[in-house]
């Protein structure tokens, strides 16, 4: 085959499923431990950080981003132990998109 021929065909690249990071409300976690969650970990500023967390003290859950599985993984079990090493029982789950 040459080049020309290698160059046309053609390649099916799939876009990866994409998750949903969701803390979830305690009645232990306190409001500002989960602000600076939301600010180290998935990089909010303090507005949208503060504005995420009523969602998840109002609704039970929230929101914090949308990444690929490795990386939605990956944010999960930072809040795990982040929350672990603070003695807070702060939930992160995945949601596919």
């Amino acid at each position: 085959m040459s080049t020309k021929e290698l160059v046309k065909k053609s390649v099916d690249l799939k876009i990866p499923k994409r998750y949903k990071v969701v803390l979830l409300n305690d009645d232990f976690t306190t409001m500002e431990f989960v602000v600076g969650i939301l600010m180290d970990i998935f990089g909010h500023n303090s507005e949208r950080a503060v504005a995420i967390m009523l969602a998840i003290h109002e609704k039970g859950k929230g929101v914090c981003g949308i990444y690929t599985k490795e990386i939605a993984e990956t944010k999960a079990t930072q809040v795990h132990k982040s929350a672990r090493a603070n003695s807070f029982p702060l939930r992160a789950i995945l949601e596919e998109e």
